[in-house]
């Protein structure tokens, strides 16, 4: 009797034991793998995104499923406001279409077979959210930061009417008068917390080699370097805090991955390192400002060209590759920082609407060109408008 039921019950463990094992490789795969299964776009949409009246937005298809091939498939998005492209979904609302909107996006291929399916929720401002009000913003990030382009078009739209006065804090002066942020080249989300220069070198044409410590990091009375935005806000700022405080990070931290965006364990341990570090930056910042709003922009999807891959690297790094690393990423900042609003953290949907092609020019993988820097801005000042529309 007793070997009879250890033979009926013997392959019943194996079932389960299988069942479990590929439901665990399964779970595996969706929070690991930066590397395509077939047939998978990953479609991948902030639950929220938003618009102002009067600026163009938009969704380009591109940047919200991976595949070398989009215009092999059909996006079909359903919303009450809008209208659909060959690359793009696309919205330039006025005051009255204020209000939430869903939307749902449906991929399709050739034979219009359901490939991927995802939901969203556009929220339009106001068109007179913040008027009357002061605020003082800070725009912190790398190179797509550093020559202030898109800092400017914020500064532009900021003086739209219906609109509160904006002052633009920060040590860095380009992008023209009055235009201020904390951009630098090549810079990380540790470069910000924890670099420190005991002999700068602030002048060497080559940014990559230019010795200069982070603006939040100074020289504690122990005599090491200490992570102190408020005394920043203090001695750079003429003692003001950011109201809102944005930061456009995670190529250079997660960049190098892209040599081997197939070892899943090592893309994931390299996010996860960019994560740490940004948990002690957006620390020393809510202790300084604990009042402020704080934007997590999701980072920036590459150049449709190889071409400008090979115009910047010389064939050591190629589009799709990074664009594989990219899109995982964007995935788990969604995950990470989604749902942070009790913290006055939110999320920039700042992938969304750059232009792969047209916002970007032949010759560079990572950085666009004004018309893709502009897009940047009007997405972080519909960002800004809906925070000040948002109960304080």
């Amino acid at each position: 009797m007793e070997t009879t039921m250890k033979r009926i019950m013997w392959p019943a463990l194996c079932v389960i034991a299988l069942l479990v094992s590929v439901a665990f490789a399964a779970e595996t795969a969706e929070r690991a793998g930066a590397t395509p299964q077939p047939g998978d776009l990953r479609l991948t949409l902030p639950p929220v995104f938003y618009a102002a009246p009067g600026v163009e937005m938009n969704i380009y298809y591109d940047n919200i499923v991976l595949t070398e091939t989009p215009e092999k498939y059909h996006f079909a998005v359903k919303c009450s406001l809008g209208k659909n492209e060959e690359r793009r979904w696309t919205l330039t609302p006025g005051a009255d279409d204020a209000g939430e909107h869903k939307m749902t996006i449906t991929v399709t291929d050739e034979k219009k077979k359901v490939l991927a399916e995802g939901k969203t929720s556009l929220r339009v401002v106001h068109a007179d959210a913040g008027a009357g009000r002061n605020i003082r913003v800070l725009i912190v990030g790398d190179s797509l930061t550093a020559g202030g382009t898109y800092a400017a078009e914020v500064a532009r739209c900021l003086s739209l009417p219906g609109n509160p006065t904006g002052k633009l804090l920060g040590t860095r002066k380009t992008g023209g008068k009055g235009i201020a942020h904390e951009g630098y080249g090549g810079w990380t989300w540790s470069g910000f917390a924890t670099r420190y220069e005991p002999n700068p070198d602030p002048e060497n044409p080559d940014p990559q080699k230019r010795k200069i410590s982070s603006p939040f990091v100074f020289l504690g009375k122990d005599g090491k370097p200490d992570l102190d935005p408020a005394r920043y806000f203090k001695e750079k700022c003429d003692g003001d805090k950011p109201d809102y405080i944005t930061v456009l990070l995670g190529i250079n931290d997660c960049f190098g991955a892209s040599r081997n965006p197939d070892d899943a364990k090592a893309v994931d341990t390299t996010i996860d390192t960019m994560f740490k570090n940004a948990e002690t930056l957006l620390a020393a910042f809510r202790k300084a400002a604990p009042k402020a709003d704080i934007g997590v922009c999701l980072t920036t999807p590459p150049n449709s060209r190889e071409s400008g891959f090979v115009a910047n690297y010389k064939g050591d790094y190629h589009r799709w590759q990074w664009k594989q690393v990219q899109h995982h990423l964007v995935h788990r900042q969604l995950e990470h920082f989604g749902k942070r609003e009790k913290d006055r953290i939110t999320i920039v949907p700042t992938e969304l609407n750059l232009d792969p092609v047209d916002g970007y020019p032949d010759n560079n993988g990572v950085h666009p060109n004004a018309a893709g820097y502009n897009q940047i801005g009007d997405t972080l000042y519909a960002w800004l408008k809906w925070r000040l529309q948002s109960p304080r």
